[in-house]
């Protein structure tokens, strides 16, 4: 493998989600003055407000926008209007 490919800090940092607690291990660079302790093992903890844990797309919790159907209304609406 070629040497040198990564930055000097290239370690395992563990991301916590602060909206539910969800903690994951992954490499990074990101830099940070907390740590956390996980299964007895010390990482330098990096704070997210939104994870795939916790996103709306990812849990199933968004919503649908009917942008189709919504500009048809618009033009129903205001086709009274139009000369």
């Amino acid at each position: 493998m070629k040497s040198g490919t990564h930055p000097e800090n290239y370690r395992l940092v563990a991301f916590k989600d602060m909206s539910n607690d969800d903690v994951f291990i992954t490499k990074s660079t990101a830099n940070s003055k907390e740590t956390i302790d996980v299964d007895g093992v010390e990482y330098p903890l990096i704070k997210l407000e939104i994870s795939r844990t916790s996103h709306p797309y990812y849990t199933g919790k968004a919503k649908l926008v009917d942008t189709a159907g919504r500009i048809d209304k618009f033009k129903n609406k205001y086709a009274k209007f139009k000369k």
